[in-house]
C-alpha cells in the first residue's frame, strides 16, 4: 500500500513540474497578440494612406494607358 501511494505522489509531482514547463499555450498566445497587432497597423495604413494610393495608381495607370494607345 505504500509502495502505491508513493507511485501515485510521484506521478502526481512529476505531472506538476511538466504542466510548469510547458509553455505552448504561451507561445499561442504570444503569435496571435502578433497577427492581431499586425491586422490594426495594416487596417489603420489601409485607412490613412488608401486615398492617396488609389489616386497615385489611378494616375499610374493612366500614364501607362495614354503610351499604350
Amino acid at each position: 500500500m505504500v509502495k502505491f501511494i508513493a507511485t501515485l505522489s510521484t506521478l502526481g509531482f512529476t505531472f506538476q513540474q511538466r504542466l510548469r514547463r510547458d509553455e505552448r499555450g504561451a507561445t499561442a498566445v504570444e503569435y496571435a497578440l502578433l497577427v492581431g497587432l499586425i491586422a490594426v497597423v495594416l487596417v489603420a495604413g489601409l485607412t490613412l494612406f488608401g486615398p492617396a494610393l488609389k489616386d497615385f495608381f489611378g494616375g499610374l495607370a493612366a500614364k501607362t494607358f495614354n503610351k499604350t494607345v
